[in-house]
């Protein structure tokens, strides 16, 4: 499997490039009053509004750095049945890949109770790399704040 590696702050993680349909350099965002602090805005991509969501900001409640390797990833973020919806994720230096068995990822070992989305662990000269799951990224009254009409 290919994951597209980024970091937050210092650490390295890793996103499934199954659930990436592109990245883009960074774009000038509509600003989304009344949403979460890490709800960065919404940009239209080849005709449809994406909503987009700064990782390092919810993980860390720390904006993403403005760097030349900072990127807006589209993903994947699935709908009920067999529809995806896309969905903007800023991530810092977001410009390598790494190939890894999903077998060579195993538990980080702790209770991620309020960061759901963080997935299993692999290592390599870097250090520990997380995983990223894309489905579990936004709590239910965010995605329906991001996705009216999106049953769960």
């Amino acid at each position: 499997m290919l994951f597209l590696l980024f970091q937050i702050g210092q650490d390295h993680y890793a996103l499934d490039t199954r659930q990436v349909a592109v990245v883009l350099s960074l774009v000038k965002l509509k600003q989304m009053p009344a949403t979460a602090p890490w709800v960065a805005g919404v940009f239209t991509y080849r005709g449809q509004s994406v909503p987009v969501i700064d990782l390092s900001q919810l993980a860390t409640g720390k904006p993403s750095r403005q760097r030349l390797s900072t990127r807006i990833v589209l993903v994947h973020y699935p709908a009920p049945g067999p529809d995806s919806r896309l969905l903007g994720l800023v991530l810092e230096k977001a410009s390598e890949i790494m190939r890894r068995a999903s077998s060579e990822f195993r538990d980080s070992g702790l209770d991620h109770g309020e960061a759901p989305y963080l997935g299993p662990v692999t290592d390599d000269a870097r250090g520990l790399i997380q995983s990223v799951q894309v489905q579990d990224l936004l709590p239910p009254a965010v995605r329906a704040q991001l996705f009216p009409g999106m049953e769960t």
